[in-house]
């Protein structure tokens, strides 16, 4: 078959890697998704502080500028979870692929999705005690800390409807960008496959529910070991029902519901 032999896989070849992916992932053992659901929470932790270190002092580059260079380090996080192996809960929205195509349960689907949310969040937290033990947050006299701060300020102040519309944006772009890798063959064509979708998403400010559990849990535990004022949305009750849960619920729709459910109609369907 032509398709075989060429660098990369067409799409509708795509969708049915996308099927077997994701019937492989519902069949883990439940230690294995939470381990692996930790890694991908630490790792994307990891192109949350690249991308906060960035930010920090980045003021003085011009909007656009700034946002991009934010958005391509970002990518750390997605590159470390794609080809190091470990199990994301935004990426795993995708496996409704193979729910839709009947080769999954509904059960098992929410099975995959309950741990590895569960190891997002605890890898997630587990990454933010440790920066704050390391002080990181005092580097460049303290800016590094008033940035994280401000970026888990912010996202606890958000609307619950905009939460859960930036939410659908950003995971429409974070599948895409998981799907986009089920084409290439290596791991430069990976790499290369996932960047601007990743890239777009964190510039264009939408709301990633994983990278929030670090984002918005690293500026708690700076504001409260250093007791700075001026934060008065960064709370732990905002973080969970004003940001984490509408932004999850629109996680779900934007990768489960609206690439999933699109992909599915046009190559499976039929079948």
């Amino acid at each position: 078959m032509p398709e075989i032999n060429s660098n990369s896989l067409p799409p509708a070849k795509m969708a049915e890697k996308a099927v077997n992916v994701g019937s492989a992932k519902v069949h883990k053992a439940t230690a294995t998704l939470i381990v692996s659901g930790m890694l991908a929470g630490i790792f994307i932790g990891f192109g949350a502080i690249f991308a906060t270190t960035i930010a920090t002092g980045a003021g003085d580059l011009p909007f656009g500028v700034a946002k991009l260079l934010i958005g391509l380090v970002f990518c750390l996080g997605l590159v470390l979870v794609i080809i190091g192996g470990a199990e994301l809960f935004t990426g795993n929205n995708l496996i409704v692929i193979a729910w839709l195509h009947k080769q999954v349960t509904a059960s098992q689907l929410l099975r995959n999705w309950g741990w590895v949310y569960l190891g997002n969040f605890a890898g997630s937290v587990f990454l933010a005690g440790l920066v704050f033990l390391s002080k990181q947050y005092t580097f460049s006299g303290g800016a590094l800390g008033e940035k994280a701060m401000a970026i888990a300020n912010s996202k606890c102040g958000l609307g619950f409807v905009q939460a859960i519309a930036l939410g659908i944006l950003c995971n429409m772009l974070v599948c895409l960008a998981v799907w986009v890798t089920f084409s290439a063959r290596t791991v430069v064509g990976k790499i290369a496959a996932l960047t601007l979708p990743i890239a777009g998403f964190v510039a264009a400010g939408f709301e990633h529910s994983v990278a929030n559990m670090y984002f918005i849990a690293v500026g708690l535990f700076i504001k409260a070991g250093t007791g700075a004022a001026g934060y008065e949305a960064l709370t732990w009750e905002n973080f969970i029902f004003k940001n984490l849960l509408p932004v999850t619920i629109g996680n779900i729709i934007g990768g489960g519901v609206i690439i999933s459910g699109m992909y599915w109609y046009i190559f499976l369907r039929d079948e």
